[in-house]
C-alpha cells in the first residue's frame, strides 16, 4: 500500500485493483474502450475492457484505429464521444406536466435529479477544462441546472496525462493542455511498465493511500514529465490567441465566412462532439388524451436550419451566417458572456468534419494575427510604369558560375520593404523593365539573386559596383506567413527558387517559436549550381532540416542524385497540420505538389510561385495572362485551390 503522502507507482498488473477501489459503494467505472472498430466511452469491467495497444491516427475529415502497438491501455488521445454526455446527457427529461379531468387544473412536476455513481477513467487535460467550462456555464451562474451539478457532485474523476497527441489537438493554444493541473481527483501518468499516480483532492489522496504499489522512483517521476513536455512539443502553438477575440469581432464581413459555407455541410459534426457545446432545445410528447405532457431537453447545434426562426422568419438563413455564429461564440462572445473561451483545443472538430474544415486554419485566415513590426506591408514604391526608384549597386556576391546576389541601395531615403515573395521590375536603359524576386529584405537595402539567362540579365549582372539601376515594387502577392502559425512548414525549391523562398526562412527563422518543424528540400542541376551554400549549414544549425540533391553529381559530392521529389518519399505530412510552399520549374512544381498531396498536404495549404512574362508588373500589359489571373497582379504566389485545373494545363 501506498501509505505515505507524494507520488506513487501502479505496476501495470495492478491496474485492476484500482478498477475495485474505483467501484467501490456502487459505482460504475466509465473509460475508453473499443467496440466494432470505434474508439468509445464506455463501461469498464475489467482490466481487459481497456484499448490495450490501440492508438488512433487523426487528420482533418480522418479518423482510424489500428492495435499491435504494445501494452499501454491509453494511447487513443480522443475519439468522438466526449465526457459531457455523462454529465449534459445528450436527452434529459425535465419534467412533467398533468391536466386533470376533474376540474381542468394542471400540476407540474420537475424531475428530480437522480444522478449515477460513476466514476470516470481516462479524462484528458482538454475535457477537464471543459468540464470547468461547463461547471461556470451550468452550475456558475445565477441560475443552475440542478440535474448538471447532482452528476458532477456524484462523479469521481481519473485524468490521463497525454503521452501522445493527435494532429488536430491544439490545447497549448488554448491553455488547457496538454498538462493535467486542476480538476480530477487522481492523475495517471501511462509508462511502459505501469503509472506514475498524484493525488488532486481530498477523495483522490484517500484513493492514493490504498492503492497496492509504492512512491515512486524520482527516475519514475523525470519519466512521466519528460513524457508530457514532449507533447506539448509534438503539438507547438498552433492558434495565435493574443488579441484573438477582437480580431474575430472585426471580420464579420470577412468573404471568407462565405467561402467556408461552400464547403460547409451544416451537418453539426463539429457541434455534437465538442465538449463545451451547451445549445439545447426542448421537447413536449403527450398521451393520447393530453392529460399527461412530458418536456424533455435535447442537444441542438445553431448549424441547424430552424435554430435561430421566429415567428417573422429566420436569423440565420444561410451557412455562413451559422458558421459565423459558431466561430464567434466559440472564440470571442463566449468570453464576454462566460470569461473564458469556450474552445479547449480537443480538435475533435477538425477531426469529425466530414469536408475537413479546420477550424485552425479558418481562425488563421478570417482573423489573422498582425504581421511583426519587422515584416511590415508597405505599399509599392513606383508601381507606375515609367516611375521608378533609382537604387545603387553596393556589392555584388557571385553564387554559382552564372548567379550572384547583388545589393541595391535606394538612393533617396525610401523603405523598400515588402513581403517574402513579391517581386521588383528591373528598369535598365535598353531594355524592357524585367521582373526579379527579392531574395532578402534589409532596413536600407535588399537583395536581389540574378541568373544570367539573357541579355537584360545578363546586363544587370554586368553592372559595376556604384553604377545605378531602377526598381519598380515590391509588387505582387507574397508567400502567407500567417498562414503557417502553428503548423509545420515545407519548403521545396528548385534551382533559382530558392531566391524567392530565402526570405520565407528569413522568416520563419525570426519568429522561430510560432511554427513548428521546418523541412528544406533544395535540387540544383549540379552541386555548383547550388545557391546560398553557407546558409544552407546555418539554416541547419538553427534548426531547419535541410535536404539536397542533385540531377548531375560531380568533384566531391557525396550527396543524393536523382529529383527533388526523391527527397519528400516516405514522408507522411497528415499526422500534423503543415503548410508548403514550393518555387521552380513549373513541371518541379507539379511533381511537388503531386507528392505533397499524396503524402497529406490539402490543397488550400499548398502554395506555388508561378513564372510568366511580364512587362508592366501590375497587370495592365497582358502579357501574364493565365486564365482569370494576371500573375503579376494576382500572383505569382497561388494555392493549388485557386489555380485548380490550370496548374496542369499546357498552353495557358
Amino acid at each position: 500500500m501506498v501509505t505515505a503522502a507524494g507520488t506513487a507507482f501502479l505496476p501495470r498488473e495492478r491496474l485492476d485493483a484500482l478498477l475495485d477501489l474505483l467501484r467501490e459503494g456502487g459505482r460504475t467505472v466509465i473509460g475508453p474502450t473499443v467496440r466494432d472498430g470505434m474508439p468509445v466511452l464506455g463501461e469498464i469491467a475489467t482490466v481487459a475492457d481497456l484499448p490495450a495497444g490501440w492508438r488512433d491516427e487523426q487528420s482533418p475529415g480522418r479518423y482510424r484505429l489500428s492495435d499491435g502497438h504494445g501494452d499501454r491501455v491509453f494511447d487513443i488521445v480522443n475519439g468522438q464521444m466526449s465526457w459531457k454526455q455523462f454529465t449534459f446527457p445528450p436527452r434529459q427529461k425535465v419534467g412533467e406536466m398533468n391536466r386533470f379531468a376533474v376540474d381542468g387544473s394542471i400540476s407540474f412536476q420537475p424531475s428530480a435529479p437522480d444522478p449515477p455513481r460513476l466514476a470516470f477513467l481516462g479524462v484528458r487535460a482538454c475535457e477537464l477544462a471543459a468540464l470547468g467550462i461547463h461547471d461556470r456555464v451550468l452550475a456558475g451562474g445565477t441560475f443552475v441546472d440542478e440535474d448538471y451539478r447532482a452528476r458532477r457532485d456524484a462523479a469521481l474523476v481519473v485524468a490521463v496525462q497525454c503521452t501522445r497527441s493527435a494532429s488536430g489537438c491544439f490545447c497549448t493554444s488554448m491553455g488547457t493542455g496538454p498538462e493535467v493541473r486542476t480538476g480530477h481527483d487522481l492523475v495517471l501518468t501511462e509508462l511502459d511498465d505501469g503509472f506514475v499516480v498524484d493525488a488532486g483532492s481530498p477523495a483522490g489522496e484517500r484513493l492514493l493511500a490504498r492503492l497496492p504499489g509504492r512512491l515512486a522512483t524520482p527516475g519514475e517521476e523525470a519519466a512521466a514529465s519528460a513524457a508530457v513536455a514532449a507533447t506539448r512539443a509534438a503539438i507547438g502553438d498552433p492558434v495565435a490567441t493574443d488579441g484573438l477575440r477582437d480580431r474575430l469581432m472585426d471580420q464579420l464581413d470577412s468573404p471568407r465566412w462565405g467561402q467556408v459555407a461552400d464547403r460547409c455541410l451544416a451537418c453539426t459534426n463539429c457541434t455534437m462532439v465538442c465538449p463545451t457545446c451547451f445549445c439545447t432545445s426542448t421537447s413536449i410528447s403527450s398521451d393520447l388524451g393530453g392529460a399527461v405532457n412530458v418536456t424533455e431537453r435535447g442537444w441542438d447545434s445553431c448549424f441547424n436550419p430552424g435554430f435561430a426562426r421566429v415567428a417573422g422568419g429566420n436569423f440565420r438563413p444561410k451557412r455562413e451566417d451559422r458558421y459565423r455564429q459558431w466561430l464567434t461564440h466559440k472564440f470571442a462572445t463566449w468570453i464576454d458572456q462566460f470569461g473564458t473561451s469556450g474552445c479547449v483545443g480537443c480538435g475533435r472538430c477538425v477531426t469529425w468534419c466530414p469536408v475537413g474544415i479546420d477550424v485552425r486554419e479558418e481562425l488563421a485566415a478570417i482573423a489573422p494575427p498582425a504581421l511583426p513590426a519587422e515584416r511590415p506591408f508597405i505599399r509599392p514604391a513606383a508601381a507606375t510604369p515609367g516611375r521608378f526608384e533609382i537604387t545603387t549597386l553596393r556589392a555584388s556576391h557571385p553564387e554559382t558560375p552564372d548567379t550572384a546576389t547583388l545589393t541595391l541601395v535606394p538612393t533617396e531615403p525610401v523603405l523598400l520593404a515588402g513581403l517574402p515573395g513579391q517581386f521588383v521590375m528591373v528598369d535598365m536603359p535598353g531594355f524592357p523593365a524585367f521582373p526579379i524576386s527579392v531574395s532578402r529584405y534589409a532596413h536600407d537595402h535588399l537583395l536581389l539573386t540574378v541568373r544570367g539567362a539573357g541579355p537584360a540579365t545578363a546586363a544587370l549582372l554586368n553592372t559595376p559596383v556604384g553604377g545605378q539601376v531602377g526598381l519598380r515594387g515590391p509588387l505582387g502577392t507574397g508567400w502567407p506567413i500567417d498562414r503557417a502559425l502553428g503548423r509545420d512548414v515545407v519548403i521545396v525549391a528548385g534551382g533559382i527558387g530558392l531566391a524567392p523562398l530565402r526570405p520565407v526562412v528569413d522568416a520563419l527563422l525570426a519568429d522561430r517559436g510560432r511554427f513548428g518543424k521546418i523541412l528544406l528540400a533544395y535540387g540544383a542541376r549540379t552541386p555548383a549550381d547550388r545557391l546560398f551554400t553557407g546558409e544552407l549549414t546555418a539554416w541547419t544549425d538553427r534548426g531547419v532540416e535541410v535536404l539536397q540533391i542533385v540531377d548531375r553529381s560531380g568533384p566531391g559530392w557525396a550527396g543524393r542524385v536523382g529529383v527533388v521529389t526523391n527527397l519528400l518519399d516516405h514522408r507522411d505530412f497528415a499526422s500534423r497540420p503543415t503548410v508548403a510552399f514550393v518555387c521552380g520549374p513549373e513541371r518541379m512544381m507539379q511533381a511537388t505538389t503531386s507528392v505533397l498531396r499524396d503524402a497529406g498536404v490539402s490543397r488550400e495549404r499548398l502554395f506555388v510561385s508561378l513564372e510568366r512574362h511580364m512587362q508592366c508588373g501590375i497587370g495592365l500589359c497582358g502579357h501574364c495572362q493565365m486564365g482569370p489571373f494576371f500573375v503579376c497582379r494576382d500572383g505569382p504566389v497561388f494555392t493549388l485551390t485557386e489555380l485548380g485545373a490550370l496548374f496542369t494545363r499546357e498552353g495557358v
